[in-house]
């Protein structure tokens, strides 16, 4: 029997509500899973994807993980991974670089065998780029039990899907038994033809619609091959409390009726989310935010959910601004390049005073490295009809990842690592 941990969306280094501790708390969570990892001796801890929150961890959020990864290769357990879509960049993965490091592996079209088992990786990708996919796996070298997929994306038969479950198990070179995914936050567990499909949630709340446990899956792969050989379970982290209070106000019902139900729980240390709705006076948002957290809280948040008396119904939320933009940003799909200066503008990482400056240099390299594809095009182009052959030189050469498409315009797996 082989035991595995699988998590994924630890979103390590998410100041979420700009607050430290609340950054704090998603290095947290990802250290109790590695904690439970040695605890329980389990033969890897599978990893689906965003693991850090964006693209550029700070020092504090590297070197935390650093050392949780380095106490899980003492343990001897590995530590498999793929790259999810807040890690996506034009340049290497943090992944690659721990592995470089002896403490990671990066899954892929190559299986990694622990155990009896077969583990493969597919990153995230862009719904533009899906359709040339070719989902080809390489089979294992080794007589194995089971032949199991980790991927990172929005998929059939869950909530908010994009990505059809069917066309990969279909399409795909290998027969998977299970496919292990991360990116939908809330855990759930479902069968597609004969494989198990199942999500083993956030190990932290990334927003205030996030009610349930957070947790991860232990799996087991049983000799007996097939899903019928696989075993999956929640297990469930301790995260910093959230306190969700409704107040449905009344006609004439205002502020003092909001307070009094927030009295009614207890705050310390909390994040607490206040949702209004109903027919009562105005309330501020601001007055009831403090009101909690002189009673104890550590974030509060209002959101006022009722209706407007204008021409157009007006929804005010101040719950958790940030993750409502992030996630309208991830559905445009923008350009690596236009990514990058979004993050600039938006993460507060850098003083005001040199935003402009970054992102004028920011626009300034990509139009060179345009410009340098141009002349690369042009100059193998000009090449070809003479009938002279490039030579390889440093120009050329790059340790990016890169994605060029095959004769029939495909793109394989290997490309995209």
């Amino acid at each position: 029997m082989t035991r595995v941990i699988h998590t994924g969306d630890t979103h390590i280094g998410y100041q979420q509500y700009h607050s430290a501790e609340r950054r704090q708390d998603f290095l947290d969570a990802f250290e109790q899973v590695v904690d439970d990892a040695i605890a329980t001796d389990v033969a890897a801890l599978v990893h689906a994807g965003d693991l850090f929150h964006d693209r550029r961890p700070e020092l504090p959020d590297l070197l935390g993980t650093l050392t949780a990864l380095r106490r899980l290769a003492a343990a001897e357990i590995p530590f498999l991974a793929v790259v999810g879509n807040h890690e996506s960049t034009r340049g290497g993965q943090w992944l690659d670089l721990f592995e470089r490091m002896d403490l990671a592996t990066r899954l892929g079209a190559e299986p990694v065998v622990v155990g009896s088992t077969a583990l493969y990786g597919l990153d995230h990708v862009p719904v533009s780029r899906r359709e040339d996919l070719d989902y080809e796996f390489a089979p294992p070298g080794e007589a194995v039990d089971h032949r199991v997929l980790v991927s990172h994306g929005l998929f059939t038969p869950f909530a908010h899907a994009n990505w059809e479950t069917e066309t990969v198990l279909t399409e795909s070179s290998v027969d998977f038994d299970a496919v292990l995914l991360g990116d939908n936050h809330e855990a759930g567990i479902e069968q597609v033809g004969d494989t198990w499909v199942t999500y083993c949630g956030s190990t932290e709340r990334a927003s205030a619609s996030e009610r349930d446990a957070r947790g991860y899956n232990v799996i087991e792969f049983e000799a007996e091959p097939g899903p019928a050989g696989i075993d999956i379970r929640q297990r469930s982290v301790e995260t910093r409390p959230f306190v969700f209070v409704s107040v449905d106000l009344a006609a004439g019902e205002g502020s003092s009726r909001v307070r009094e139900r927030v009295r009614q729980h207890d705050l310390d240390d909390a994040v607490v989310s206040v949702e209004i709705t109903g027919d009562g006076e105005p309330v501020t948002p601001a007055n009831i935010e403090a009101f909690a957290q002189d009673r104890g809280a550590l974030v509060a948040r209002v959101t006022d959910r009722r209706e407007i008396d204008t021409e157009t119904e007006l929804s005010v939320s101040f719950a958790d601004p940030d993750a409502a933009v992030d996630e309208k940003i991830r559905e445009l799909e923008l350009s690596e390049a236009a990514l990058d200066i979004d993050e600039t503008v938006r993460a507060s990482k850098l003083a005001d005073s040199n935003v402009r400056e970054q992102v004028r240099q920011l626009v300034e390299d990509d139009v060179a490295a345009g410009s340098d594809d141009t002349k690369r095009n042009s100059a193998t182009t000009d090449s070809a009809a003479d009938g002279s052959e490039d030579l390889p030189t440093s120009e050329t050469t790059t340790d990016e990842p890169t994605a060029d498409a095959d004769a029939d315009g495909q793109l394989s797996l290997e490309d995209l690592q």
